[in-house]
């Protein structure tokens, strides 16, 4: 019954996106879309792209988790990746705006709805892969095999890049058309980096033996630099240029997103809502304060999603911080108490001893800038970008930089 249901909705998808070409002609075919696919860092590498495409001076489209953006107007959106109608809509007003590149986030839902289905990319860049979704793909194999239909629909003109320090990065490109590049740090391939500094100015980078500096923070920013930079290169873009920019270039809202008081206690927001990515933004912050001061943090886990990741994200706060407040993310139809507890349930019993429990992300917020004195960090994950929290299926506004900024003097 369930493989029928399944079945029934991928035909439903699939007449979606033929009614959608029947009304609007293909208007992809005018642009030249890259995709960019995997689990953390879709976002901030499709963002740098556009944000680097726009400075050259195009006219260039995004579409991604925290907006679309049509030639630098602004649109909400609601998924990763729209509907096979609306992303046509989108790339046929892209076209009339005088778009020429598409810089658009691929999630591995709408490759297994077909939502993608007809559209030519030019190119498909891979930044990585961790547990997430397991709610929907049932395992990591499931998983993968998603992400890699998208690399088998690329045309042998396109271009496919790949993480090669990630451990199914060269896996992804195994038996597909398009033309293979890799990129890392680790070992030498086609477009090769080094980091030479790391702190909290930013990044002093070297790409294929070219100097790079950047604004933002982290190893894993490192990577999606990496990453935005060798995308630009098979791109045909003026690299001396592009090295110009990424320089003075800001990160997306609510990714590594900060700022000190004026007590003196800085306060990170970032959209860190999987074990992998936690563990990122841990790690980023431990490279750049070299264990100065406490840090406390505050997160949760969304209700209706991935349940099997909850323990993981609870043990890695907890191990990774001074002081572990846990708290709601977007608990949707869930307890809020249930997703804490699920969260406590690998944790050792020195762990425990320095996790709170407080549901309500307000008080959970106010109660760690209660524990804090100078010097100190506040990292608050889970929701980055976000506005809003989902209770009870009501939907209110809630902004954790703006609960930070009111509240901490």
């Amino acid at each position: 019954m369930k493989n029928f249901v399944k079945n029934l909705k991928i035909f439903k998808w699939k007449i979606k996106s033929k009614i959608a070409v029947f009304c609007y002609g293909n208007p992809a075919k005018k642009l030249k879309i890259v995709g960019i696919t995997g689990t953390s860092g879709k976002t901030t590498t499709a963002t740098l792209l556009y944000k680097v495409a726009t400075a050259l001076g195009y006219k260039v489209g995004l579409i991604g988790t925290v907006e679309n953006i049509i030639a630098g107007e602004v649109r909400e959106t609601n998924l990763t990746t729209p509907d096979s109608v609306t992303l046509t809509k989108l790339f046929s007003e892209m076209v009339k705006r005088g778009c020429t590149y598409v810089f658009m986030e691929v999630s591995s839902h709408s490759v297994e709805q077909k939502r993608i289905a007809g559209i030519p990319f030019v190119g498909g860049v891979f930044v990585n892969l961790s547990q997430d979704h397991l709610d929907y793909h049932k395992d990591m194999e499931n998983y993968f095999q998603a992400k890699k239909k998208f690399f088998k629909m690329l045309s042998k003109k396109s271009f496919a890049l790949s993480n090669a320090d990630d451990e199914h990065g060269l896996r992804m490109l195994k038996g597909i058309k398009a033309k293979k590049y890799l990129y890392g740090f680790n070992e030498k391939c086609d477009f090769f980096g080094e980091i030479k500094k790391i702190d909290f100015n930013g990044l002093d980078l070297s790409f294929n033996d070219i100097s790079v500096k950047s604004k933002l923070l982290g190893k894993f920013n490192a990577y999606n630099l990496l990453a935005v930079w060798s995308a630009c290169s098979l791109l045909d873009f003026d690299m001396k240029k592009v090295n110009k920019i990424l320089e003075t270039i800001e990160p997306p809202r609510g990714r590594f997103e900060h700022f000190t008081s004026p007590g003196g206690i800085l306060a990170i927001v970032d959209y860190a809502h999987k074990p992998d990515a936690l563990e990122k933004i841990f790690a980023a912050i431990k490279e750049v304060i070299n264990g100065k001061g406490k840090l406390i943090s505050v997160f949760g886990c969304g209700g209706d999603r991935d349940s099997l990741k909850r323990p993981i994200m609870g043990k890695t706060g907890a191990m990774n911080s001074d002081i572990a407040i846990f708290t709601s993310d977007n608990p949707r139809s869930e307890d809020p108490d249930k997703i804490i507890e699920e969260m406590k349930t690998s944790l050792s019993s020195e762990d425990l001893k320095k996790v709170k429990t407080i549901p309500n992300r307000h008080e959970a917020i106010l109660e760690s800038i209660k524990l804090a004195q100078a010097g100190d960090i506040i990292l608050v994950a889970g929701k980055g970008h976000e506005s809003y929290q989902i209770i009870k299926g009501v939907k209110s506004h809630f902004d954790d930089m703006e609960e930070l900024k009111k509240n901490l003097k």
